[in-house]
């Protein structure tokens, strides 16, 4: 078994795993909590679940400020059960410590043996997790830093693992354990650039590892997500003058392309792309995603430059606006063409025409977007807004009422319908239903929107 990304997870728990998130924006710490659970019961290795089920359980408990309180404390029954179930099943003990963390999440103990389990299951990204909330309370402690070294070399995290390593060779001169690990991470190292771990899975060829061994360095550079300005235009000539002798290699294309985009030469960087699609590479949606993004960061880029002072600004400032809408726009319509039983582009498609002011049209496309049960809700508030927008109140009412019905949880999004709700009504000269959805905002949030004013001049103006 091993760590798995989202898109290795099936879809309806990629679905759960964003209502989570939702949970977790809104600072709805417990219900984010059960629907992180509810992956990892299905999906133990799934690591960006439990990271985020580890962010949720410290915002419930109070965050950072109760960690060092807490760290040393928190002898707990389900810990003698894990311990039990990591001898014959380290996965049935990790979703035991998850319980205990629910409530306890800085349990040293209960992390201690979360380390130990998922380093059995082969889970060393989410041994490390434990093990740097671990070290924090723990800074001194010998034995913790090594087993996290460990754990970094395992999760192929050569540099950081290394640092730690140092680090512990300055303070620990005379221990032989340092100086091995720092031998095996060397070899490891030098197998991860050379290729050789691939070999070894069948993944990789002895051609692939004696070709051009001068790229390791250039591979060093290529890893920083934000190059210097020297390196990037570097990168671009050595890239550009193996495209000579390459030309239809896929990746040294993507990857010239980011770099001018990096370097805000759009065009340059859209020329590369569109010499991938040139290239027959077949529909790839990363691509038309990158193409998408890097032009609307010209847009963007072009926006920021224009000079306020300029006796045209406002009149150039419109017409790029107007000119990136428009291109959103086209763009989600042809992604919808392409993709039209995606529900999620539905409602992108949505939600623009609806910000661009184009309700009638946003009609359509929202309402095939309530079948999407992660969009659903707020696919049938834009929906009610449009029907608004065209003074059909009554659809709009019975839109947001049915939406409502559904929504159990009394969050931001729900606080939005019943304010909706309330304009509607309002709208339609019902004032005494509009005000009893204003109300019930007020009672516990008096500062949102003019809640506060609406209901205050209601009862001002009462006899």
């Amino acid at each position: 078994m091993s760590e798995k990304t989202i898109n290795e997870i099936p879809r309806d728990l990629r679905e759960l795993f964003q209502k989570g998130m939702a949970a977790l924006q809104r600072q709805n710490y417990e219900y984010a909590i059960v629907f992180f659970n509810q992956v990892l019961a299905r999906e133990p290795g799934f690591f960006d679940g439990r990271q985020s089920l580890r962010a949720a359980q410290f915002k419930k408990s109070g965050g950072s400020t109760s960690f060092f309180k807490k760290v040393f404390g928190g002898a707990n029954p389900n810990l003698a059960k894990a311990k039990l179930a990591l001898q014959k099943n380290p996965v049935e003990a990790l979703g035991i410590l998850e319980q205990i963390l629910n409530s306890d999440p800085a349990n040293a103990a209960a992390h201690r043996m979360v380390a130990e389990a998922a380093l059995v299951a082969d889970f060393p990204r989410t041994a490390c997790l434990s093990l740097e909330i671990l070290l924090k309370g723990s800074t001194k402690d010998f034995e913790l830093a090594m087993q996290y070294a460990e754990a970094l070399a395992r999760c192929g995290q050569i540099p950081k693992a290394e640092s730690i390593y140092a680090e512990l060779a300055r303070q620990y001169p005379d221990k032989p354990e340092v100086q091995q690990g720092l031998k095996d991470l060397s070899a490891k190292r030098t197998l991860q650039e050379g290729g050789y771990d691939s070999l070894a899975d069948g993944s990789g060829s002895y051609r692939d590892i004696l070709k051009d061994k001068d790229e390791a360095v250039a591979l060093e550079q290529e890893k920083r997500e934000v190059k210097t300005e020297d390196v990037a235009s570097r990168l671009i000539g050595e890239y550009e003058a193996r495209l000579a002798h390459e030309p239809n290699n896929l990746k040294l294309l993507r990857n010239i392309a980011e770099l001018y985009t990096q370097k805000h030469q759009f065009d340059r960087a859209l020329e590369y792309y569109r010499r991938i699609q040139n290239a027959g590479a077949g529909a790839d949606a990363s691509l038309e995603k990158a193409i998408a993004e890097t032009t609307l960061r010209k847009f963007d880029h072009a926006i920021e430059g224009l000079d306020a002072n300029a006796p045209d600004y406002a009149e150039q400032l419109a017409r790029l606006q107007a000119e990136r809408t428009e291109f959103r726009l086209s763009e989600c319509r042809a992604r919808v063409e392409r993709y039209p039983t995606d529900l999620q582009f539905r409602y992108e498609l949505g939600s623009m025409l609806f910000e661009a002011g184009k309700a009638s049209e946003a009609i359509q496309e929202l309402q095939k977007a309530q079948a999407n049960p992660q969009r659903k809700l707020q696919a049938m508030n834009l929906l009610a807004q449009c029907f608004a927008k065209r003074g059909m109140n009554d659809m709009a009412a019975r839109k947001l009422q049915e939406a409502l019905r559904e929504k159990q949880v009394f969050d931001d999004e729900k606080k939005e319908m019943i304010y909706n709700l309330g304009c509607v009504l309002e709208s339609m000269g019902k004032t005494e239903e509009a005000i009893e959805q204003f109300k019930q905002i007020y009672e516990i949030d008096i500062g949102y929107r003019d809640v506060g004013a609406k209901v205050d001049a209601y009862y001002s103006n009462r006899p």
